[in-house]
C-alpha cells in the first residue's frame, strides 16, 4: 500500500520520541514544536465506517464472491473481531452509531432510541432534531408523503444537530487534543448517521430524497461550501434517471439465486420484488427513495467523500483527521426484503466494490498505511419468519393491534384508583403511562409498573417487560437480558415500561408499510456486529473473543494519544495496539 514517510517524519520519529513532555510546556511554546513527540506513530486519517443493518455474519457470508481491496482487504489485512455485540438493548440506528463513537452506553449518552417522548413538550421527538437549527436547503426537509421511515416523520422540524448527545464523541476529543485543528467530518445518507459520527466539533452532510441533494444544518455552517455547491450542481442522482438497480452477476451464481420472488418481501410503491428494481424517471415521487433501496444510495456517498477529502483536504498533515462514513443501503435493502435474499447479497457484493473504491482513493491520496480504518455496524438485523419458517424454525409478527387490551386496562385502572388516561403511548420499546398517572402522589408508580408488566407479559408474542423504577433501584435479576435494557436507560429519556418480544417475533408495521424485518431486540441477531481495524500499524488476525462496540472510542483515544469520551466505559483493545489480551 502508499506510503508518504516524508524526511521531515523520519527527523520527527528520530529526534522527538520520549519528548512529550513538552506537552505540559507553556503555551509560549507551542511556536516552536508543530508536533507532539509520536506525531509520526499516529495516523494521519482515521476512517470510522458503519454499515447500517450489517450483521456480524454478513461480510464473510459471501467471502468466495468478494474482490479485492474492500472487504475482502479488512479481512485479509486487519484485526476482525467476530464475536462483538451491542450491549444495549434497544438495536436502533442511532443508538447504535452514538454508542460506536461514544464508547458509552445510552444510559449515559442519552440516544435511547430513534424516537422517545419528550414529556416537557408533551410530543415525540426525533432523535437529533433542533428547531434552532435549520437545514440550509430551502424545500429539504422529509417528506411526509413518501418517507418510509417513520422516526424521521415524527420530527416536528426540519432542524438537525448533536445537540441531544449528552456525552462526547472521539472525534470531539480528537477536536480537544489538537486545539480544534483536527478536521473531523461525519457523512451518510441518514442524517442521523452523519450526524451521530461528526460529533459536536465536526461538519455532517446527509442526502436529503426530497431534493437529491447532500444537505446540512445552520449547526454546521452558515452557508454552503463552494464545493458542496459544485458538487450538488453535478446532479449526480439524476445520472440514475430511466435506469434500474439490476445484478452484478449471473442469477444462477448466486446463493439465493433461486429465491428472488419471496412472498414475505416488501413491494414498494411498484419497485417491486424481482429484479431488475427500476428507478423510474426523477419526475418518480419514489425516485431519490428507489436510489437509496439499492447500491445507488452507497454509491452517491462515496463520491460525495471523496469530494470532501479533496475540498478539505483531509488527511494532508501530521494532525490526524477523523472521517465517519455511515453507508445506509443495507438497512433499508434489509427491511423491505431481509437479509436472506438475493437483493441483500447482491448489494454486499457491490458495497465490497463500493468500499474498494473508497479505500482505493484514500490510498492514493492519502496511503492506506498512514489511515486507521475502523468498521462496524450501529446493529444486526433478524431474518424475516417467512424465510425461518420455510426451515422449520417458528418465527412471526406481533400485532398489538389485534390485542384485546381493555380488560388488562380496566383491572388496572380499577385496582389503582385511575380514572383517567392510564397509557401516553408506545414508542418502541417503551411505554409510557400519562402525566396524570406520573404526578399523583397516592399512586404507588413502583407497584403499578409491575402490575403492568404483568399483564404485558400474558399477550402473545411478548417475552418479558421490565418497569423502570424497577431498573432504576436495581430491584431486577442480574443477568445478560436485564444488564442490556438497563444499559438503555436513561431516566428522562426512556418510557415507564420496557416491552421485549419472543426472540424471532417483532413487529413489521412501519408506520403503515409492512417490512419483512424490523431490528431494535436484545437478542443476539440483532446486537451481533463486526468490528474491523485495518490499515495504519495494523498486524492481520482473526480474534473470537467477546467484545462489545464501547470499546471501539477508548481504542481510537488511545491510539491518537486523545482522553476517552467523557461517558466512555469501554475497554481498549489491546490486539490493536499490538498487546496481547
Amino acid at each position: 500500500m502508499k506510503t508518504s514517510t516524508t524526511l521531515q517524519r523520519t527527523l520527527q520519529a528520530l529526534f522527538l520520541t520520549g519528548i512529550s513532555i513538552f506537552a505540559l510546556a507553556p503555551a509560549f511554546a507551542a511556536d516552536t514544536i508543530e508536533v507532539t513527540a509520536d506525531a509520526a506513530d499516529k495516523p494521519r486519517l482515521v476512517l470510522q465506517i458503519t454499515v447500517d443493518q450489517f450483521r456480524g455474519d454478513l461480510p464473510t457470508r459471501y467471502f468466495d464472491r468478494l474482490g479485492k481491496g474492500g472487504l475482502r482487504y479488512l479481512l485479509e489485512e486487519g484485526i476482525h473481531y467476530n464475536n462483538a455485540h451491542h450491549g444495549h438493548a434497544n438495536t436502533e440506528t442511532i443508538v447504535g452509531h452514538v454508542t460506536l463513537v461514544t464508547g458509552a452506553h445510552p444510559a449515559a449518552h442519552g440516544m435511547i432510541g430513534n424516537i422517545w417522548f419528550d414529556r416537557s413538550t408533551g410530543v415525540t421527538t426525533y432523535n437529533i432534531e433542533d428547531p434552532n437549527h435549520k437545514l440550509l436547503t430551502e424545500g429539504a426537509n422529509v417528506d411526509a408523503s413518501t418517507e418510509i421511515d417513520p422516526t424521521q416523520k415524527a420530527a416536528s422540524s426540519d432542524g438537525r444537530s448533536p445537540a441531544t448527545i449528552l456525552t462526547t464523541t472521539f472525534s470531539d476529543e480528537l477536536s480537544s487534543l489538537t486545539a480544534g485543528k483536527a478536521k473531523v467530518f461525519g457523512i451518510s445518507v441518514k442524517d442521523r448517521g452523519a450526524v451521530s459520527m461528526a460529533g459536536h466539533s465536526g461538519k455532517a452532510f446527509w442526502f436529503s430524497k426530497s431534493t437529491n441533494e447532500f444537505v446540512t444544518s445552520s449547526y454546521y455552517y452558515k452557508k454552503y461550501p463552494q464545493w458542496v455547491v459544485d458538487w450538488n450542481a453535478k446532479k449526480l442522482p439524476e445520472q440514475y434517471s430511466g435506469k434500474a438497480w439490476e445484478l452484478m452477476h449471473p442469477e444462477d451464481t448466486y446463493l439465493f439465486g433461486d429465491r428472488d420472488n419471496q412472498e414475505w418481501e416488501f413491494d414498494l410503491a411498484g419497485y417491486g420484488r424481482t429484479f431488475p428494481h427500476k428507478f423510474g424517471t426523477t419526475d418518480n415521487k419514489y425516485f431519490s427513495t428507489y436510489l437509496t433501496v439499492s447500491p445507488v444510495g452507497d454509491e452517491l456517498t462515496v463520491e460525495f467523500t471523496k469530494a470532501a477529502i479533496d475540498a478539505e483536504q483531509i488527511g494532508s498533515d501530521d494532525i490526524t483527521d477523523f472521517l465517519g462514513v455511515s453507508f445506509s443501503a443495507t438497512d433499508y435493502i434489509g427491511h423491505f426484503f431481509g437479509p436472506s435474499s438475493l437483493e441483500s447479497e447482491d448489494n454486499i457484493l457491490r458495497l465490497d466494490r463500493t468500499l474498494a473504491n473508497l479505500f482505493a482513493f484514500i490510498d492514493k491520496k492519502i496511503g492506506l498505511d498512514n489511515t486507521l480504518i475502523v468498521l462496524s455496524a450501529d446493529h444486526g438485523g433478524p431474518e424475516a419468519p417467512g424465510y425461518l419458517n420455510s426451515m422449520g424454525i417458528p418465527t412471526g409478527y406481533v400485532s398489538p393491534d389485534s390485542w384485546d387490551k381493555q380488560p388488562a386496562i380496566d383491572r388496572i385502572k380499577s385496582k389503582f384508583g385511575v380514572s383517567g388516561k392510564l397509557i401516553e403511548g408506545y414508542d418502541h420499546p417503551y411505554l409510557y403511562l400519562s402525566n396524570e398517572v406520573i404526578s399523583n402522589s397516592e399512586i404507588d408508580l413502583f407497584a403499578l409498573e409491575a402490575a403492568i408488566v404483568d399483564e404485558l407479559v400474558r399477550f402473545p408474542g411478548v417475552s418479558t417487560a421490565f418497569s423502570s423504577t424497577a431498573l432504576a433501584r436495581g430491584a431486577v435479576p442480574d443477568n445478560y437480558l436485564t444488564r442490556a435494557i438497563t444499559n438503555n436507560y436513561h431516566p428522562r429519556r426512556s418510557g415507564n415500561v420496557y416491552v421485549v418480544f419472543d426472540p424471532g417475533w417483532f413487529i413489521n408495521d412501519l408506520d403503515g408499510l409492512s417490512a419483512a424485518v424490523v431490528h431494535g431486540s436484545p437478542w443476539p441477531y440483532d446486537t451481533f456486529v463486526p468490528i474491523i481495524f485495518a490499515g495504519h500499524n495494523i498486524k492481520p488476525q482473526t480474534s473470537s473473543r467477546r467484545v462489545h462496540t464501547i470499546d471501539v472510542a477508548p481504542t481510537l483515544a488511545n491510539i491518537v494519544g486523545a482522553k476517552p469520551p467523557s461517558g466512555a466505559s469501554g475497554e481498549v483493545l489491546l490486539e490493536v495496539l499490538g498487546q496481547k489480551p
